[in-house]
């Protein structure tokens, strides 16, 4: 059994290297990097790829955005800009506002939308139908952003989409296949933000949530053209046995859709995005990489082993608790002191009725199977701060996990079948619990070995 002492510094390093990476994509920072006004030239990107705007030629300067760091991302904008931000509005997650001066922030629910959410969103497309072409619009745009834009498209209703996001949570869908459905059911995403805003100026900014940074699937692409259709998204509920379950209007709305009686989402090519520049300024590989640095400082052998790692998280785990293992046991494939780093999202497939999310459900998986192993410490947390419908971003675990837990009567095993690793984790004060980050960039997972 580890002792005491190296326990708490194992928790301590962890905490410490989570931390730096939650610095390296803090928005705010990332809006700022990329974004400068030098007199009448505002400069968007870096480099020859750089976009250079003249405010002299603009009439309005407009800002709307969605996601879980739209606040800070609309503030760093705001700094820059003062005065020239004639409105804005922004859709933030619950808790994750600030108060901007010139920047409407509406606070609503995620990841099932509510009534305020549709209300932000037909703002927010309401004002981008009034822009022109000497308007500039800047999108802030982030993780959760799909679900805080959640305007129905004509003939469905907030109820309608409430039970397809349940639906589709539950089922182990990946936010891919999660977001092209909400595209066909939506009158904003899938770039029909673009379509609503044309022919204005846009910058559209994006923190990416998503695997292989796909901007079409970051908050759903609002402003990037849309590869994905109908026919798939039928295909995608029919896959997970959904198409029974779903409401009798969406189901109406597909068809529909099916029979191209609706029109498509915008395609690549479309005009509607030929004063559209889409912009990424952090993603989970940047967050990774300032894990990594920050681990070897703190005297660790470093490997990043990937940020596009998905798949049922109780599978990964194993991986992750036979990798901790093999370099206890025989040094590969590093030597101890080793920090291991993934990052990337997983899914769970709900089995029970408990509470937890998937970076909890990571950690006690990987839990049962480390018993016993000294000198090791399994970290995983959501960059954004929470973790499935819990207050906590993640959990930790270490060989001691499964021993600690039996002498106050929990059974890791049965807390798993039952999806429910909050309580387990909550008894043993093993909850990773930073509040509300305002940033997401998906999740940060960490194998030490000392």
């Amino acid at each position: 059994m580890p002792s005491n002492r190296r326990q708490r510094s194992l928790n301590r390093d962890a905490l410490a290297i989570f931390q730096a990476a939650l610095a390296a994509v803090e928005p705010a920072r990332s809006v700022a990097a990329v974004i400068h006004r030098s007199g009448d030239v505002l400069t968007i990107g870096r480099g020859k790829k750089a976009r250079r705007i003249n405010l002299r030629k603009i009439r309005r300067v407009l800002v709307v955005g969605a996601g879980k760091a739209a606040a800070p991302m609309a503030q760093a904008v705001e700094k820059v800009l003062g005065r020239l931000v004639t409105h804005g509005i922004i859709s933030v997650k619950t808790g994750h506002g600030l108060k901007l001066k010139r920047t409407l922030v509406l606070e609503a629910s995620h990841p099932v939308p509510d009534q305020t959410g549709v209300e932000a969103a037909r703002r927010i497309g309401d004002l981008l139908a009034q822009a022109g072409p000497d308007d500039l619009i800047i999108s802030l745009v982030s993780g959760g952003g799909s679900a805080l834009l959640p305007l129905p498209a004509a003939g469905l209703d907030l109820e309608d989409k409430q039970e397809t996001t349940r639906l589709l949570l539950a089922c182990g869908a990946t936010i891919q296949e999660i977001n092209t459905v909400r595209k066909h059911l939506s009158a904003l995403k899938g770039g029909q933000m673009a379509r609503l805003a044309a022919p204005a100026e846009v910058v559209n900014l994006m923190l990416s949530d998503v695997v292989g940074d796909d901007m079409a699937i970051i908050a759903s692409g609002p402003f990037v053209p849309d590869q994905s259709t109908y026919a798939e998204t039928w295909d995608i509920l029919d896959r997970y046995e959904l198409v029974d379950k779903l409401p009798a209007a969406v189901r109406t709305h597909l068809r529909t859709g099916l029979a191209g009686l609706i029109p498509e989402t915008p395609k690549p090519g479309d005009q509607v995005f030929a004063r559209v520049t889409n912009l990424i300024v952090a993603s989970n590989r940047l967050a990774l990489r300032a894990a990594a640095d920050r681990a070897k400082r703190l005297g660790y052998r470093t490997l990043i082993l990937s940020s596009t790692i998905t798949g049922e998280t109780r599978d990964v785990a194993l991986v992750h608790a036979a990798l901790a293992r093999e370099i206890r046991e025989s040094g590969h494939p590093l030597k101890p002191p080793a920090c291991l780093i993934s990052g990337g999202e997983t899914t769970v497939t709900l089995r029970g009725h408990g509470r937890g999310g998937r970076n909890q459900e990571f950690v006690l998986a990987a839990a049962l199977a480390l018993d016993d192993l000294n000198g090791v410490l399994l970290f995983s947390a959501g960059t954004d701060g929470t973790d499935g419908p819990t207050d906590a971003a993640g959990a930790w675990a270490d060989g001691s996990t499964l021993e600690r837990a039996a002498r106050l009567g929990l059974s890791a095993r049965r807390h798993l079948q039952e999806n429910d690793a909050y309580p387990f984790f909550e008894n043993l004060n093993g909850l990773i619990k930073t509040g509300p980050t305002r940033t997401n960039v998906m999740d940060v997972r960490l194998v030490l070995v000392d």
